[in-house]
């Protein structure tokens, strides 16, 4: 079986990439990345010595993706992950809808021409932005937590297990939230239509070491290593407590569910959108975080900027048990052997924020 893994040089696809190699899979792997992510250059070599056929282009290019073999099954890894994205002034907003939305139109193009198979990496950020802020909350050991006792009304999709499939994902959700949930519709589209085998897994924070972390994408590998260099940190919004709350998961805890799908072509609707995430036992406030780095990495000073930010949100935990009823899956990594790891990497590349997140 030939797989084609997008963004195969950015942080999932590459970890993706590495852990299809490294398990043995009887998988041939090819992939496809622009390197325009500072960092991405780093993985090339690395995974060429492990089999991977590697091509140069630009998703928003039809053209480029002329040059790549027939596949079996396509994985989207490939994506501008900020939320903030659009508005920042890195990218504008025409580049955003044109990376995240036009290439994967594009490489839904090339998977009817192929007859492929298509998962897309999706995000937890299609869900509304009005309908998560709205959610009752209340504040235990240094983080937000959902207050179910609230006499508050609860939406649906919502429960002490975190956000379900079902729950709202009325605009606004932010541009990139955007991008991903029309990705999604065009994807479950081009699969009824064409008669392709499709299948949108929702995840949480991705998270692991050699992530390319920024103070907007890649929280957790940005907060460890910025906190062992000594850089200048803060709690932004929410009053400046850091009580902000996410969950993590690392992108190889996907290879069980992959595998699976790669084998289930014809499946039920429900089964074809699913959350994947560490769930409430991974969820993890940025003060509970500074405090890990302070017991591991020793003290450092986080300023406050109580100023709030567009499209952050208190409190967002994905609940995976769709996942679990269909596809067997549960988050493999345990939440604090993935900041180990983070750490670990921290420590042996002294120059990674410079490389992957210059200032």
């Amino acid at each position: 079986m030939r797989i084609l893994i997008s963004g195969v040089c950015g942080f999932v696809g590459s970890t993706l990439a590495r852990a299809f190699a490294e398990a043995g899979a009887a998988l041939e792997l090819v992939g496809f990345d622009n390197f325009i992510r500072p960092g991405s250059e780093t993985n090339r070599d690395a995974l060429r010595q492990l089999g991977v056929k590697l091509f140069h282009g630009d998703l928003r290019a039809a053209s480029d993706l002329e040059a790549l073999p027939a596949v079996d099954w396509v994985i989207d890894a490939a994506a501008n992950p900020s939320v903030l994205a659009g508005t920042d002034g890195r990218s504008s907003s025409r580049q955003l809808v044109e990376h995240n939305l036009g290439g994967t139109i594009n490489l839904l193009e090339y998977a009817k021409r192929h007859r492929a198979g298509f998962i897309l990496l999706s995000t937890s950020r299609v869900y509304s932005i009005p309908a998560l802020t709205g959610l009752p909350l209340r504040t235990e050991a240094g983080a937000f937590h959902l207050d179910i006792a609230s006499p508050t009304r609860m939406p649906a999709g919502v429960s002490a297990a975190g956000l379900d499939e079902t729950f709202s994902t009325q605009a606004p959700v932010s541009l990139y939230g955007a991008t991903k949930l029309a990705s999604e519709a065009l994807a479950l589209e081009y699969g009824e239509t064409f008669g392709l085998p499709v299948f949108v897994n929702r995840c949480g924070v991705l998270a692991g070491a050699g992530q390319f972390g920024r103070p907007d994408q890649g929280i957790f590998a940005y907060w460890i290593n910025a906190w062992l260099r000594r850089r200048p940190l803060k709690y932004i919004g929410f009053d400046g407590t850091g009580h902000q709350v996410r969950d993590c998961l690392h992108p190889r805890d996907l290879l069980p569910v992959l595998h699976q799908q790669f084998q289930a072509p014809r499946v039920n609707t429900e089964a074809r959108v699913a959350n994947f995430s560490g769930g409430i036992g991974s969820a993890t406030s940025l003060r509970q975080l500074s405090d890990w780095c302070a017991e591991h990495l020793g003290s450092h000073q986080v300023t406050a900027d109580p100023a709030p930010r567009q499209f952050d949100i208190p409190w967002l935990v994905l609940d995976s048990s769709r996942a679990g009823r269909l596809w067997n899956w549960r988050p493999i990594t345990p939440p604090a052997a993935l900041l180990d790891e983070i750490a670990a990497h921290a420590r042996a590349h002294p120059e990674w924020l410079e490389l992957s997140a210059p200032l």
